[in-house]
């Protein structure tokens, strides 16, 4: 197979640097990497496997002889470069929440709803989900097709990570200064995140829930099936790397925990880890660096007809970013629906 010349724009970040890792591990078939990022880390070193790469700068990158760009850096810069990567033919997989909602961008989940990803023609773009979507879709999916979603009530307990390096930092900070009696300053939070929880991720919408919680409405619908009803709390908690949910789930046939959990054993992606007894389940910590979605816990829900709750664990970098973006680069490069621009010789 020919090798893909693949950008990375954000890849001192977080997301980025996680991106480099797992292109590595997967052993995507490459013929160069390029790291790229704003002007301020110009010269930055990164490292791709065992090689180290000097970020360059976006804003004088030419993207005509590149195939894919993977997009890890907010979504003011991929609204403005996204559109002009993809008019040289450059598959631009998007980590922002810019393009999500475009109903000519596929947002997508390979575990879920690969075959959408075909759609990138028209603009060249492919959305990645938001992170507490993404694991949440891959645990929803089997399931809703043995006995179809009605009504997700979701909790999420999301890691710092998830806001970025500065929101770690300040984590640990805040932790520091709480055992040595320092004062404890909040910078990147509304309130303080060290032994806390902050029901508050993104901005606060009208009718008074957070964009956090609207974009798992409106991106569930739209990877899954626009009938699904769901609401959800998100809460930031002091974890560095992995989100939680718990899931209340209603379905319109009836469904056992037994059902369900030899289901979602056989389900990509995901990883059932439930016996019943202390320490019998997943937890963030446990998650980090893994690339499954974990799912323990699974009960019948006594309030309702076909009720199910469950716990769903995972690394919000990879799963919840980098890796499904590198997974819809497989896709797109497996079936034959992106062709290298060079030939190796």
């Amino acid at each position: 197979m020919a090798g893909f010349k693949v950008a990375i724009v954000g890849a001192t970040g977080n997301v980025g640097r996680e991106m480099l890792d797992i292109l590595a591990e997967r052993r995507f078939p490459v013929s160069e990497v390029v790291a790229l990022a704003s002007s301020r880390s110009l010269g930055r070193e990164v490292s791709f496997g065992d090689r180290t790469l000097k970020c360059k700068n976006l804003e004088h990158y030419d993207f005509s002889d590149t195939d894919i760009c993977l997009m890890s850096a907010g979504g003011a810069v991929s609204k403005e470069w996204s559109p002009k990567i993809g008019a040289k033919g450059c598959v631009v997989i998007d980590n922002s929440s810019a393009w999500r909602m475009d109903p000519d961008v596929p947002l997508v989940v390979p575990e879920v709803n690969a075959d959408a990803a075909k759609g990138f023609s028209k603009k060249y773009i492919i959305a990645n989900p938001n992170c507490s979507t993404a694991q949440l879709v891959v645990a929803l999916k089997p399931l809703h097709d043995k006995a179809t979603i009605k009504r997700v009530i979701v909790s999420t307990y999301q890691s710092v990570s998830g806001a970025g390096k500065d929101a770690m930092d300040e984590l640990f900070s805040q932790t520091r200064a709480v055992f040595v009696s320092d004062p404890v300053e909040a910078k990147k939070f509304p309130k303080r995140i060290a032994f806390n929880v902050i029901p508050e991720i993104d901005v606060f919408m009208e009718d008074g829930f957070t964009k956090e919680e609207w974009k798992m409405v409106v991106e569930t619908k739209k990877i899954l099936d626009p009938k699904i009803k769901l609401v959800a709390t998100c809460v930031r908690v002091p974890v560095f790397i992995g989100h939680s949910e718990a899931v209340n789930i209603e379905f319109e046939n009836p469904i056992s925990a037994d059902e369900a959990r030899d289901i979602l054993r056989e389900a990509p992606g995901c990883l059932v880890i439930d016996r019943r007894e202390s320490g019998g389940y997943i937890t963030p910590h446990e998650a980090a660096g893994e690339d499954a979605t974990y799912i323990s816990r699974i009960r019948e829900d006594p309030t309702i007809d076909n009720g199910l709750v469950l716990w769903c664990v995972s690394d919000n970098l990879r799963k919840g970013a980098a890796l499904n973006a590198i997974q819809i680069a497989e896709v797109i490069v497996n079936r034959g629906w992106l062709k290298a621009k060079q030939k190796v010789a």
